[in-house]
């Protein structure tokens, strides 16, 4: 909250290095390459991969690559803007529920208190990565997907361009710029 404090009382003239110090503190945090491939669906899944030759995985793997950084640059700059519309609000993160040590998930939620009103729930599913360090996975802010309606755009996208990943990359690029 600090970075938004600061961010606040810069009125805006530094938003780039504004989601750049916001991107510092979510790289160690956000699993961007697992939502990435959760938002691109079955044209990143495992058995798609493992039935591609090596020319076809090397592509893939790339692609998917692409994608990752633009969806780590769109949602760092929307989770900014968030933040700064909530700035100087309460926030209250409630204690997940107790999970056995062998568990790879987990859900957290925040309550964000604005102006007396009843509070924003958003939710932070969590999961294990490879080195056992819990890294965000996926939101739900007040009941609202992010990554289910991400993953049904890319389906919609995919099919407009007769399952060229490289134009739905583009254009999701190209979005993301624009907003």
């Amino acid at each position: 909250m600090e970075v938004v404090e600061e961010a606040q009382n810069a009125q805006g003239a530094d938003t780039e290095g504004y989601y750049d110090k916001v991107q510092e503190l979510l790289d160690p945090v956000v699993d961007f390459r697992g939502f990435a491939r959760g938002v691109m669906g079955p044209y990143a899944s495992s058995s798609r991969y493992r039935s591609l030759d090596e020319a076809g995985r090397a592509e893939l793997a790339s692609q998917l690559d692409r994608f990752t950084e633009t969806m780590r640059s769109g949602l760092v700059r929307t989770y900014s803007k968030g933040l700064l519309a909530f700035g100087g609000s309460r926030i209250e993160v409630k204690e997940p529920d107790a999970a056995d040590d062998n568990s790879r998930r987990a859900s957290v939620q925040q309550l964000i208190y604005k102006d007396g009103s009843e509070p924003y729930v958003v939710f932070y599913q969590m999961g294990k990565d490879r080195e056992g360090q819990w890294k965000l996975r996926n939101m739900i802010i007040e009941n609202v997907n992010l990554g289910e309606i991400y993953r049904s755009q890319f389906e919609s996208a995919a099919r407009k361009y007769d399952g060229d990943l490289d134009k739905v990359i583009e254009s999701w690029s190209a979005v993301e710029l624009e907003g």
